[in-house]
């Protein structure tokens, strides 16, 4: 019998360290876009590109908040046909809109898409192996250690203090 489960915990361990190469570039990119992503509601690392569009007439401001797929359009002032909104304006005589677009860049935008993949989107399969791996990882995590052992104790005060950390800062 402790031949069987020394054996299991060495596939574990094999399994743990290739699948924690393979997955390194992974979790480096998860990274980096979750960083990214913070700042979303910021215009950090966002490119400006000025839009010009011909739009429908006489757009009240939630058509045309619709029209340019820009949430919460909110008209600022209107001047005559003018109507002013952050970044922008639009002639509700003439139909024409010019605004300025902030996006990040094309790789960053990709990677920010990976991070919100949804399952309308062909990337959800590769979050959920992603997320699968990170849990394999905190499980197997425990058997590179052994049992009742002082390192393997100190640890799960660890994932303790982790846990709580978490809990505190979700909650409080």
């Amino acid at each position: 019998m402790a031949k069987s489960t020394a054996k299991g915990a060495l596939q574990v361990r094999i399994i743990h360290r290739y699948l924690g190469f393979f997955l390194a570039g992974i979790m480096a990119i998860y990274a980096l876009s979750g960083i990214v992503l913070i700042f979303r509601s910021t215009d950090f690392l966002k490119v400006e590109e000025k839009v010009s569009q011909q739009l429908a007439t006489n757009l009240n401001a939630e058509a045309l908040g619709q029209q340019l797929r820009i949430r919460g359009l909110r008209v600022e002032r209107t001047v005559g046909e003018m109507l002013y909104f952050k970044d922008g304006s639009y002639n509700q005589a003439t139909g024409e809109a010019e605004y300025v677009k902030k996006e990040l860049p094309l790789v960053l935008d990709k990677l920010t898409h990976l991070h919100k993949a949804t399952t309308n989107d062909p990337l959800f399969f590769l979050n959920i192996f992603f997320g699968l791996s990170l849990l394999f990882f905190v499980i197997s995590a425990f058997w590179m250690y052994l049992p009742g052992g002082p390192i393997l104790r100190k640890g799960l005060w660890f994932t303790l203090g982790g846990v709580v950390l978490v809990l505190i800062m979700l909650f409080v």
